[in-house]
């Protein structure tokens, strides 16, 4: 199963950081004086920040009658983002502040296009970033103010002033700087997981291009030829032409077989015409263990969920077959809720794992691809099993 993206810092978790906070220092030591670094470059900073901002959203609104408005917002978007890397740092290496960076864009990389422009106008980060630039130009005037004061006039007090307002950057850093974790990580997931399905899709494709190829074509290629020598040979030879016929009537029948096997990966016609159950019972047959299949389904899930389960059950069926060792097995499947589970079992002599050489990881991802869940439980010595599960949708 892809592995979550990292948890970042959100706002909510400032009052915990706060309380972990030392408490306020009277002696004028290197905490201090980053702090007091720090307030007094708030002023350029926010001076920075609010003429960008200002700018660069005036001009873009009033562009927007013309064919390099939105563009022009995309990149002032894209550019905020950059000041809001730069603020960050700022407040690491003077506050102390850990916020993580937000994962990039689902576009980074990809190339221009509309889809492209859309994700960056719906960036919430690079939104939240142009709030903080723009509302901190009166708290910069104000930190920069009162340090400085509190530098020649009020320095008995200024370690004291210094935390309080410290305290209100950290704040509004986390709040408005951090990336929203939800949000977030959802964005890696689904960049992941359609990456795993475009290299399953044209893994597939690969695979029924090389079967066709090396299997039913070439046997149908031998076939045409074997045809085009018994007709030269049936007034002549007429028993010579009738054997090549009738190899090339046994050529036509594993031609077919190899066509009917092909067919069943892509979608066996059992699983269409009879559902799930009738389809897992097909595919244990052809296991080399003795397999057990219980289906308690009370209807029929969607296709695609359908396909899934059945491919699924099928890899696991055929690793037991090549790596388990095992006597018996079992299929269990059943729905609870919302969701469709499976259990895979077997007596082997144990040992699978997601990194694994027996295709594990790949049915975890392509599971994990549909918001799906796959579990190995499977300690030296056995037994194995492998726990599925995948969101239950209803056939339209």
């Amino acid at each position: 199963m892809t592995a979550p993206a990292p948890r970042s810092r959100s706002f909510a978790d400032g009052a915990e950081d706060h309380e972990r906070l030392p408490p306020v220092r009277f002696a004028f030591d290197g905490h201090t004086w980053k702090e007091i670094a720090h307030l007094l470059l708030n002023l350029p900073m926010s001076l920075l920040g609010f003429v960008y901002v200002v700018t660069t959203v005036w001009v873009s609104g009033v562009l927007t009658l013309t064919v390099i408005g939105i563009p022009l917002l995309a990149a002032t978007l894209l550019g905020a983002r950059q000041l809001g890397k730069l603020e960050r740092a700022r407040a690491r290496a003077l506050l102390g502040v850990r916020v993580e960076e937000p994962t990039p864009l689902p576009w980074a990389g990809r190339g221009a296009g509309t889809q492209r422009l859309w994700m960056t106008l719906k960036d919430p980060v690079a939104w939240r970033t142009l709030l903080y630039d723009f509302i901190r130009l009166p708290w910069g005037v104000l930190t920069f103010c009162t340090t400085l004061v509190s530098l020649f006039v009020l320095w008995p007090v200024l370690p004291f002033v210094a935390r309080g307002l410290a305290n209100v950057d950290r704040a509004m850093v986390r709040g408005l700087l951090s990336p929203s974790d939800e949000l977030e990580r959802r964005i890696a997931e689904l960049e992941s997981d359609r990456g795993v399905v475009v290299d399953t899709a044209a893994a597939d494709l690969r695979r029924i291009e090389r079967d066709l190829h090396d299997g039913a074509q070439a046997r149908l290629v031998n076939l045409a030829m074997g045809l085009g020598l018994a007709k030269e040979k049936l007034l002549e030879d007429p028993d010579g032409a009738a054997a090549m016929v009738e190899e090339a009537h046994g050529e036509v029948k594993l031609a077919l077989q190899e066509l009917r096997d092909l067919a069943r990966g892509i979608h066996p016609a059992v699983l269409t015409d009879r559902g799930l159950d009738a389809a897992l019972s097909s595919v244990a047959t052809r296991c080399t263990v003795p397999v057990q299949v219980t289906a308690d389904l009370p209807s029929r899930p969607a296709p695609a969920i359908e396909g899934i389960a059945y491919f699924t059950v099928s890899e696991l069926l055929q690793n037991i077959s090549k790596h388990s060792g095992a006597r018996t097995a079992s299929v269990d499947v059943w729905r609870a809720d919302d969701r469709l589970l499976i259990q895979v079992r077997d007596d082997g002599h144990g040992g699978a794992s997601l990194d694994g050489g027996s295709g594990m990881r790949g049915l975890a991802e392509r599971l994990g691809a549909v918001d799906g869940l796959f579990v190995v439980d499977s300690p030296a010595g056995g037994p194995t099993t492998v726990t599925a599960e995948l969101p239950w949708r209803d056939r339209a």
